[in-house]
């Protein structure tokens, strides 16, 4: 929990190193802070990712697929190296009944990630659980951030 915090930190600090002026900064702090990190940690991932520290240099990307039953998906990663982390996104929606598709192929649904402009309603639970199980294995990839479907689960599932 806490690389992916670091990195998001990092990541912030590019914009500015003071949480005052930088609200991306400040949200990923105050994520930090509840998770518990220690201050010498988030000091340190803001001391890098301002150009104070030494080491890796991560970037933001964002990767586009379908998966089981159609339902898109909007996953947004922070990595030191996107030929890995696309190679293992791909091997992740390959494995779940998915697949990984180029840039703007889901995007136009996901205007805003936290309502797409239409769900998939999937009323049968082990279809839904396929999503799920999808979902979960890229949420426990280290670089990736957030993930957004387009799936509604109908009640009576």
């Amino acid at each position: 929990m806490f690389t992916k915090l670091t990195r998001a930190i990092t990541v912030a600090a590019r914009k500015g190193a003071d949480p005052e002026t930088n609200s991306s900064l400040r949200i990923a702090v105050e994520k930090a802070k509840q998770a518990r990190m220690p201050k010498d940690n988030i000091e340190r991932a803001v001391q890098k990712g301002s150009g104070g520290g030494e080491g890796l240099q991560y970037e933001e990307v964002v990767y586009e697929g379908y998966g089981p039953e159609g339902v898109a998906f909007y996953v947004q990663a922070l990595t030191n190296n996107k030929n890995r982390t696309v190679a293992e996104i791909r091997n992740i929606f390959n494995k779940h009944g998915g697949s990984l598709g180029g840039a703007g192929s889901t995007a136009y649904i996901f205007g805003d990630p936290e309502s797409p402009s239409f769900e998939i309603e999937v009323l049968d639970a082990k279809k839904a659980k396929a999503v799920f199980d999808l979902v979960g294995a890229l949420e426990d990839h280290d670089d990736v951030a957030d993930v957004y479907s387009n799936i509604k689960v109908s009640n009576e599932v």
